[in-house]
């Protein structure tokens, strides 16, 4: 990859959203253009220099990725907030409190304490640098494709970070050109369905502008911009937005979704299924790379913040009791059903294929074996040992990191990949892939009374998934919660759970309880007893179906708070 230098903007005011900087390189993409730093001096550019080169806009272009969620962690813009996400639900624990989860998971957020999981500072001021790309491309002289293909990646990431703020904080103010001097900062929230119907207009404007396939991974497309747009539809008709059930939300949900799916251009990954979250694949609709960078290897690296501390993992972001009770048995039957065969004492013995792909659980074999032997010098195998005084337990060699809940991720987790190298794997966050999508279909065409097409696309991710009996003659509430498991567990850890229990307006119910976890004890003749207990409790309140917006924001521009907030 090129080496980029700065780009020096004028500071417009400290009340202005500027960014001061913007990435020469490519920054979170694979492929690299000519370097566009040898025609002028390298330490800084002029504004007439920036909007007289397409190449210098398009690597102003570059650095407005940087709102797209990716495996690495950014405190300016709060990139990964997905793993967040996952630990302020009831998906995940992450015992270190790297993002401060425990605020919203004890009841205590306040416009006073978000901090760090706060996105509207660093994301306004991504808006702010794409309303002055935008109000200076069209003049760029240079070739109209190109022209037009940066507009359209721009459009996009702006509706992206308007996404971003509605999902969090409801209605926003909409600003579409850049502050200056004479900016009046005040602007006033717009409703949350105002927000979204900008936001699909812009998404169809980028759509227009985007090519359908690129060859270069992580730049947007044609089907990036139609799959969030199916994604904030589904989220305008929920409960939480939608509480009149108006049909005519749910059909423009369904229709977005359907408008991927007839594109043709993906298929779900029906090989090894670990390997969708660790390769570029046929599913995949959009994904962001992180770099790779071995002075800060151990803290991008997906392995380390995931695995069991007996395998030189930190067990940060440690599944829940409740996500593994999630998923069902071989056949597909909840762990709940009589009929399953479900044995609470031999609990990860014939369960959802997914099950086994997802997560770590005592006794499941994990990394090459030729990695670990220290493991195999203490008479141990690759086997984790989440039972008191394993290797992976509290007792264990890491007294520090391992797991509370006595289980981790699998997913995202690449298996061959050697802890005693230096660098960790560079993996693609995916942002939108069609499991989702056909998931958001079988939602929308449930609400539209077509529970048999809801079935037929439920069944299709199962049957990827290697659960062989389909589903058959589930209706009416039985089958809304169906489709709420499958997405459950399906989708974990990929950011989406906090948002389906707030739109769902379930939030109340799943979010008020203890976070559980196991206590495994190996007796004496090798059995083994698993006792479930609370690891921390939680507590949610009814504004925390919205966040905040910061204090010093509402003093500044007299915004409207959200309810409960004071």
């Amino acid at each position: 990859m090129k080496n980029y230098k700065t780009i020096k903007l004028i500071n417009i005011k400290n009340k202005a959203f500027i960014l001061a900087s913007v990435f020469i390189a490519i920054t979170s993409l694979i492929s690299c253009n000519e370097d566009p730093l040898d025609k002028v001096p390298l330490d800084s550019y002029t504004d007439e220099t920036v909007w007289n080169d397409l190449k210098l806009a398009e690597a102003f272009a570059n650095n407005l990725y940087t709102v797209l969620p990716t495996t690495q962690h950014n405190w300016n813009t709060r990139t990964n907030r997905s793993w967040a996400l996952s630990t302020s639900c009831d998906e995940a624990y992450n015992k270190f409190d790297d993002y401060n989860s425990s605020t919203i998971n004890s009841g205590a957020l306040t416009p006073d304490n978000a901090d760090t999981f706060d996105i509207w500072k660093p994301t306004y001021s991504i808006i702010q640098n794409c309303n002055i790309f935008l109000s200076k491309i069209d003049k760029v002289p240079g070739d109209e494709a190109w022209r037009n293909r940066l507009k359209g990646e721009v459009l996009f990431l702006r509706a992206y970070a308007y996404f971003k703020l509605t999902n969090d904080y409801g209605g926003v103010p909409i600003i579409t050109e850049p502050f200056n001097l004479n900016s009046d900062f005040k602007v006033d929230r717009s409703t949350y369905d105002q927000s979204v119907d900008f936001i699909t207009a812009e998404l169809d404007k980028a759509a227009d502008l985007l090519p359908l396939t690129t060859s270069s991974l992580g730049r947007v497309t044609k089907g990036a911009a139609l799959a969030i747009k199916s994604r904030i539809l589904l989220y305008a008709a929920s409960p939480q937005w939608n509480s009149s059930n108006d049909t005519n939300k749910w059909k423009k949900a369904s229709d977005a979704a359907k408008a991927v799916i007839d594109l043709n251009i993906y298929q779900l990954y029906d090989k090894n299924y670990p390997d969708l979250f660790t390769t570029n694949n046929s599913e995949i609709i959009f994904s962001r790379l992180s770099s790779k960078d071995p002075q800060w290897s151990a803290y991008n690296g997906v392995e380390t913040f995931l695995s069991p501390s007996g395998f030189h993992g930190w067990a940060s972001f440690a599944p829940s009791q409740g996500l593994i009770d999630a998923y069902g048995t071989a056949d597909g039957k909840d762990i709940t059903d009589p009929t399953s065969g479900y044995d609470p004492q031999k609990p990860y013995v014939n369960r959802d294929p997914r099950f086994y792909k997802n997560i770590v659980y005592d006794g499941r074999a994990y990394g090459k074996p030729e990695f670990f032997q220290d493991r195999y010098d203490a008479g141990h195998s690759n086997k984790a040992e989440f039972y008191e005084g394993g290797l992976d337990s509290p007792q264990g060699w890491d007294t520090w990191n391992n797991s509370a809940t006595r289980y981790t991720f699998r997913k995202y987790c690449d298996t061959t990949y050697n802890f005693n190298s230096e660098t960790q794997t560079n993996k693609a966050w995916i942002i939108s892939r069609l499991g989702e999508i056909y998931l958001n279909y079988a939602e929308a065409q449930f609400k539209l009374g077509n529970e048999g097409t809801a079935i037929q696309y439920l069944n299709a991710i199962r049957q990827r998934a290697g659960i062989t009996v389909p589903l058959a003659g589930l209706t009416g509430t039985a089958l809304e919660n169906k489709i709420r498991n499958e997405r459950q567990v399906e989708l974990c850890l990929e950011g989406f759970r906090y948002y389906d229990v707030r739109r769902w307006k379930i939030a109340d119910v799943t979010e008020n309880k203890p976070l559980m976890g196991v206590v495994i004890t190996k007796n004496g003749d090798g059995s083994k007893t698993y006792t479930y207990t609370k690891v921390q409790d939680r507590i949610f309140k009814p504004q925390h179906y919205l966040l905040p917006i910061p204090r010093d924001e509402i003093n500044r521009t007299s915004l409207v708070q959200n309810p409960g907030y004071n």
